[in-house]
């Protein structure tokens, strides 16, 4: 075969042509000649006619083949499904309505040397999907449609947030320490500097120092890391949404939260009345708003707070199925029974209020009950989407909370924070009411395409390597 051109001057996508074209009769000719670039996704010869499916990003269209017409007309019958293909010709419509480039001279643009699955039943294997997601997006319309509504919903996402008033921000993937969420990081080694370093599980710490800063409304797209389990709702490297808003709290995040959620959804879907999975999911705001103690009192038919006696908390923990340690509090107690009884019940969309402050080392104390915090989950599809809190604004109290934080590490937590002494020399120049939330990107692209499994919205997701020494397939 010829060495493939190093470009090709392509004149019109497939979805242009049949918009152009869409009243041609059946049998009707053009003196207009285009030129159409894509993959060949089944080629069909008839004796001195032949015909191929050509894909492009934008759809298919249909070429049109005649061996006193085209150049090598033979060459064009053998083509292989999947192989790129550049081909000029006018634009016509065949007997039967297909509109169609009537090809004159084509030239192949790069060989397919591997299959590419059934033309009909696509790729069903999911390893082999996830693995070699370059065919997946051929042999499977759902997987390019996913992923697109993926990258319209964070275009969006970020057109919402400007047209508020927040500036987008870029901040630092690596870390000298670990901070700004409760969850083991991956850890690198920086030769220059001789240090270890850590991939980030939040931008939240950089954030807020920019709010100190003077940036009202800040906000950061971007991914994260966390060195935990695969599961259908987690992937250790995933796409956070982060914003931290001057002079609000967690009420006011609240209404941001249902008012951007709700509106992505009519947005992009038409609609803010979902089915998920099979069951139905209104996001129209307002959603419910619950505390956590509230919510376990409803669920377990028993009543309960963080002021509960420790010990009736640890029966109804080890109840619940779950080995307390020594070391958790009342609030942590509370949480666990929480996340057992409770949380995967919800469907949501709900507000989930007022955490223990043991298990939230950088939300501030509530108003009203100095051993909770004002934060909230917004639970949606059954699943956390939304962690959110008035910020802890006080330094001397998120030292407190860090070194409480570090004991536990130092005990054996690796998930929990460490001292982080520059943030706190930020807090001391003054950080003002802050209200800040984290959504998890990836969890709402799974909403809003009605996917059961994380894997499907992230374009290469994690996987065990399937070769020796790790090397990807």
């Amino acid at each position: 075969m010829a060495e493939p051109p190093y470009r090709f001057e392509r004149t019109a996508e497939a979805a242009e042509l049949h918009r152009r074209y869409a009243s041609l009769d059946a049998g009707q000719e053009t003196d207009d000649e285009v030129s159409v670039a894509g993959r060949v996704m089944l080629v069909r010869p008839q004796g001195r006619l032949a015909f191929a499916s050509l894909s492009d990003s934008s759809g298919q269209v249909q070429l049109f083949a005649l061996d006193n017409v085209t150049e090598d007309f033979d060459a064009f019958t053998r083509l292989s499904l999947g192989d790129w293909v550049g081909a000029t010709g006018r634009v016509v419509t065949t007997r039967r309505g297909e509109l169609s480039v009537q090809v004159k001279q084509w030239t192949v643009l790069a060989e397919a040397r591997r299959g590419f699955g059934d033309k009909w039943k696509g790729i069903s294997d999911t390893e082999t999907r996830f693995r070699q997601r370059e065919v997946d997006l051929w042999a499977n319309e759902r997987t390019r449609e996913v992923l697109l509504l993926r990258s319209r919903l964070v275009s969006a996402l970020r057109r919402r947030l400007e047209s508020q008033g927040f500036v987008e921000v870029e901040t630092p993937l690596l870390h000298v320490i670990p901070g700004g969420a409760l969850a083991k990081p991956f850890t690198t080694f920086h030769n220059a500097l001789h240090t270890d370093l850590y991939l980030r599980i939040a931008p939240e710490l950089y954030l807020k120092r920019l709010v100190v800063g003077g940036f009202e409304k800040v906000f950061e797209i971007g991914r994260v890391f966390r060195n935990e389990g695969l599961s259908p709702r987690h992937n250790p490297e995933f796409t956070i949404l982060e914003l931290y808003q001057a002079y609000a709290d967690y009420g006011d995040l609240a209404v941001l939260t249902e008012d951007l959620v709700s509106g992505l959804a009519s947005e992009l879907l038409g609609t803010s009345r979902l089915v998920y999975q099979g069951r139905e999911l209104d996001l129209t705001p307002p959603w419910r708003r619950a505390t956590m103690a509230e919510l376990v009192t409803e669920a377990t038919g028993e009543p309960v707070d963080v002021h509960t006696p420790v010990d009736d908390l640890r029966r109804r923990v080890r109840t619940a199925g779950v080995d307390p340690a020594e070391a958790w509090g009342a609030g942590k107690l509370l949480l666990e029974l929480y996340e057992k009884t409770t949380e995967p019940n919800l469907w949501g969309p709900v507000f989930v209020t007022d955490f223990p402050a043991e298990v939230s080392p950088l939300a501030r104390r509530h108003r009203d009950d100095p051993d909770l915090v004002e934060r909230f989950e917004a639970i949606v599809a059954g699943r956390e989407l939304v962690n959110a809190f008035s910020e802890l604004v006080d330094p001397d109290d998120q030292r407190s909370r860090f070194e409480a934080q570090a004991k536990a590490r130092a005990e054996g937590d690796e998930e929990a924070m460490v001292v982080d002494e520059d943030y706190l020399r930020a807090l001391e120049y003054g950080l003002p009411p802050t209200g800040g939330l984290g959504l998890g990107v990836d969890r709402l692209a799974m909403v809003f395409t009605d996917s059961a499994n994380i894997r499907e919205v992230i374009p290469f997701p994690t996987l065990r390597p399937d070769r020796p020494g790790g090397a990807p397939a």
